[in-house]
């Protein structure tokens, strides 16, 4: 099998020369699509970004690196797209077919835009979807994120009376985690676009406030990655509602703006088994108790939600 991708890796990179000759031949620029260094060139300054989004709502000079607006973005994508077709055409007409999976790896994501309790449902739903898992396959799990203080003493809590490592205080947001092939990634950044309403605000915009529930997408590689400009253009696909900053630990919450935070410096800590698996924050998302009780079933096969305090009472039950 290592062989065997080695042969298609090999077979892949020289099938990319060729396309790179012919691109450069026909004095085509498709391939700054591919460029890592176009997103980086494209996050440029929030001082102009923000002082022109949606009227000024935005003009924040604390937000830095942030991506430029809607206009630019849907004429890079409209622009380049006869290059790229063209380029995609070449490449799909040439590579041998490769074994399901083969070069598909999985890879740590998680998302955040507010309360997680819904938001980990949702994702639920699209890992059942997108991927056909069944119960037990499911990855999708309540957490933290974003702060630059990591963990204290090992742990990330939920706010408790024992005031033990709270997550707020370290500067996280409520985030849920997934393991999911990279090459499914933009229809989950699709699902995570599909949260914020017309307006780009979050389901709970007008509720829970505050840096806890900041938006934020946490990615390997962070706005290095390919996967930046696949979280771009998902949001393209769903409105243009975001836009996207990168984010340096203990970020902002402002509404409409969704910080890239590179999991390698800012992985997602798992949250207490009673978030795990809740009811939505509103009145009518009452999920299932086929939804409800799969926190029980994976602590039963041994996973382990760690030994934070039950909420602020104790009673380990709606923060409580």
């Amino acid at each position: 099998m290592m062989q065997q991708r080695m042969q298609h890796r090999w077979y892949f990179s020289s099938t990319a020369i060729s396309l790179i000759l012919l691109l450069v031949q026909g004095g085509a620029n498709a391939f700054q699509i591919a460029s890592r260094s176009h997103l980086s060139n494209r996050l440029g300054s929030s001082k102009t970004a923000l002082a022109g989004r949606r009227n000024g709502s935005h003009n924040d000079k604390g937000v830095d690196n942030i991506i430029a607006r809607s206009s630019s973005r849907r004429s890079f994508f409209t622009q380049q797209a006869p290059s790229i077709l063209a380029a995609a055409t070449i490449v799909a007409n040439t590579l041998p077919s490769l074994p399901a999976n083969a070069e598909d790896d999985l890879i740590d994501v998680y998302f955040g835009c507010g309360c997680f309790w819904h938001v980990q449902h949702e994702f639920v739903e699209a890992e059942r979807t997108i991927l056909g898992r069944a119960d037990d396959e499911l990855t999708s799990r309540a957490g933290y994120a974003g702060g630059k203080a990591g963990a204290s003493d090992g742990k990330v809590c939920y706010h408790n009376a024992q005031n033990i490592a709270d997550y707020g205080k370290l500067g996280h947001a409520e985030v849920v985690s997934m393991r999911i092939p990279s090459s499914k990634f933009e229809e989950f950044a699709v699902e995570y676009c599909k949260l914020f309403d017309e307006d780009g605000n979050r389901p709970d915009q007008f509720g829970d406030r505050g840096t806890e529930y900041r938006n934020v997408v946490g990615i390997p590689g962070g706005k290095s990655s390919p996967l930046a400009e696949s979280l771009v253009k998902a949001s393209l696909k769903t409105g243009d509602k975001l836009d996207f900053a990168v984010g340096k630990g203990d970020d902002k919450d402002l509404a409409k703006v969704s910080f890239i935070m590179d999991t390698a410096d800012f992985p997602a800590f798992g949250a207490e088994q009673y978030h795990q698996f809740h009811d939505g924050f509103k009145l009518d998302e009452n999920y299932p108790n086929s939804y409800n009780s799969l926190a029980g079933k994976f602590t039963q096969k041994g996973e382990d939600f760690g030994k934070c305090p039950n909420g602020m009472m104790g009673i380990g039950f709606g923060g409580l």
